[in-house]
């Protein structure tokens, strides 16, 4: 009997599947821990209940502790600047403290989308206003990229318009409105999904792209002095 035939076979880049596998492996860990941490704002649990989770809980990190990171090193998980970031708290899959905030491109700029939970609560029910200025900081940094424009926050001026309500699906826009020499100026705006021309927080922010000299200083793991120098 002949052997059936098979198709051409393809190999993959053993490096480029071990870090979908870590990246995987982080998604999986910062979902549950958003999980954990909500129910940990949320829970009326007794004292020895908590006192019991606090054990497993000291026991867990235990296990992490061997393998940490300083915090200048680049996760090898992320690509900066300008791409994916694991762990950050705004759009980090990987992050506990994260939406996490999906961002697309749109005409013009870009739109993130996210909802909030106790965890980032202020007054009950609603947002706390500092969570409010990081997702706008967040997304209006992504402008810049999206636009060439890659910078650092260097003013944010915030307006509140009305609070922002918790577990409620949420549409963060943001787009540029003007450059000048390295600075970009930008907007950003937060609404809910179902009432979008209702601006419930918005945002003018300055970026400006560092100096050669400074992107030196700043990120000394990285080559971003040729980078910023090349462009």
């Amino acid at each position: 009997m002949n052997a059936p035939r098979t198709g051409p076979t393809t190999s993959r880049d053993p490096a480029v599947e071990k870090l979908e596998r870590k990246r995987e492996a982080i998604t999986a860990l910062g979902h549950e821990l958003r999980l954990l941490v909500d129910s940990t704002v949320r829970t009326t649990a007794s004292p020895e209940t908590l006192h019991h989770v606090a054990d497993g809980v000291r026991a867990l990190t235990g296990q992490l502790a061997g393998h940490l990171r300083q915090p200048a090193d680049i996760p090898e998980v992320d690509e900066f600047p300008g791409g994916v970031r694991m762990y950050s708290p705004v759009t980090g899959v990987g992050s506990p403290l994260s939406p996490p905030m999906r961002v697309t491109p749109v005409d013009g700029g870009v739109m993130g989308r996210c909802f909030l939970g106790i965890a980032h609560e202020g007054p009950p029910g609603y947002g706390h206003g500092g969570i409010s200025a990081m997702l706008l900081d967040e997304l209006m940094g992504w402008a810049c990229t999206a636009a060439d424009r890659p910078g650092m926050t260097i003013s944010l001026q915030m307006r509140y318009r009305g609070p922002v309500p918790l577990e409620t699906p949420l549409r963060v826009n943001a787009h540029v409105t003007g450059t000048d020499a390295r600075k970009t100026f930008v907007k950003g705006t937060i609404t809910t999904e179902d009432t979008p021309t209702t601006v419930l927080v918005e945002a003018d922010g300055i970026f400006i792209e560092p100096a050669p000299e400074a992107a030196r200083s700043l990120f000394p793991a990285l080559n971003l002095a040729k980078q910023v120098a090349d462009r």
